[in-house]
């Protein structure tokens, strides 16, 4: 096993003016789990290509434990792969396809059945190494490329986007599964994905990328209770935050109605006299109106989960305002997470307030977390 090094690890594509990865900087430790996550074209799939050799380091350096690996080939990097497609040979067995890369290698056939053996017995494929890929469903052939990459017994596995093909029921099962089977193997691992529940649930740490730069590093509960900037906050979470752009006066952040409390310390801290001011749908009471510190919410749709109801809604008087508050982005929906069977109908204005201490403030002009 072995850490691995992003120092200042820089991809630019030929005939591009910018990069697809700026100066990685990013340190993963021995047996770690580390997702990388962001929207489509951050750069997150390109930094696992640079890792594993697919893509060239133009500038800066990676390292697999003490070991530079910047120029060093594919082959050579003792890293094994998964991707988004199995990449099964459809005329080999199970056996065979987990068991290719070490016959490749001319490792004798005896360690080759004890090796997929033993990996078909940890991912309970034991039954099926005689049949043809054909003849299995998405999520075995899914853990027969998982099988493939751990009887090569890496350094390091590197797994893009391997749940993408699978139903909705089979990833979350899936992700279970391969997360467990991380943390019994203790292989380092980096996996990419641009779903945020999946990095959430499965990470030791998450790494968020946008327009190739490192946004923020930190574990799932740091991620969500204490996002850096704007894009973190807004990206972390499902639903997904509410954020607005708020004006300071006398002490609160104001917008039409709405009227948010800010601390002195907090409003010093804000470059002009705006703010924007995020909460997530769960961080809100339902309280009677007029209280103070409040915001209305015009129910426009109730969600109703069983174990939870969400409302959907707008700020009151937002059409008069041309301002946005809500939960995503360029939304201008309020998301409010209520008890089930309590939600109001369709129509009606609530009021709610952010919960002391669940209230996040940002500079407006940078985007970056206020004290």
């Amino acid at each position: 096993m072995a850490s691995v090094t992003y120092d200042n690890a820089t991809r630019v594509y030929p005939n591009t003016e910018r990069p697809a990865v700026d100066s990685l900087n990013l340190e993963i430790a021995d047996g770690e789990f580390l997702v990388l996550v962001g929207p489509s074209g951050c750069g997150k799939s390109t930094s696992l290509r640079m890792l594993a050799g697919l893509e060239d380091v133009n500038s800066g350096r990676i390292l697999i434990g003490d070991r530079d690996v910047t120029d060093v080939q594919p082959k050579d990097r003792d890293i094994a792969m998964v991707f988004q497609n199995y990449a099964l040979y459809p005329h080999m067995t199970v056996a065979d396809n987990m068991g290719f890369a070490l016959k490749i290698d001319s490792t004798p056939k005896d360690e080759i059945d004890k090796r997929v053996k033993e990996a078909a017995r940890i991912l309970d494929l034991t039954q099926y190494l005689d049949r043809k890929p054909k003849a299995l469903s998405g999520g075995q052939r899914q853990r027969v490329a998982m099988g493939r990459a751990i009887v090569r017994q890496p350094q390091v596995f590197l797994m893009d986007e391997p749940l993408s093909n699978l139903d909705a029921k089979l990833r979350v099962q899936t992700r279970t599964q391969i997360a467990s089977l991380q943390r019994r193997l203790g292989v380092t691992t980096v996996y990419v994905t641009h779903d945020q529940t999946e990095a959430l649930t499965m990470g030791d740490r998450i790494a968020v990328l946008k327009d190739g730069i490192l946004q923020q590093v930190g574990t799932p509960r740091e991620m969500y209770d204490t996002p850096a900037n704007v894009f973190v906050a807004g990206f972390i979470g499902s639903p997904a935050m509410n954020i607005g752009t708020f004006n300071l006066r006398d002490g609160y952040a104001e917008l039409g109605e709405a009227k948010v409390l800010i601390t002195r310390e907090t409003a010093e801290a804000a470059d002009g006299d705006q703010i924007t001011v995020g909460f997530r749908p769960e961080s809100l009471d339902v309280v009677p109106e007029g209280t103070d510190g409040s915001i209305p919410v015009r129910v426009n749709l109730v969600e109703e989960l069983g174990s939870d109801a969400f409302i959907y809604g707008e700020l009151a008087g937002s059409d008069e305002l041309g301002e946005k508050l809500g939960s995503g982005e360029d939304a201008d929906q309020v998301i409010v997470r209520v008890p089930p069977h309590s939600a109001p109908d369709k129509g009606e204005i609530v009021h709610v307030r952010i919960r002391e201490g669940e209230q996040h403030n940002f500079s407006t002009k940078t985007g970056e977390r206020l004290p």
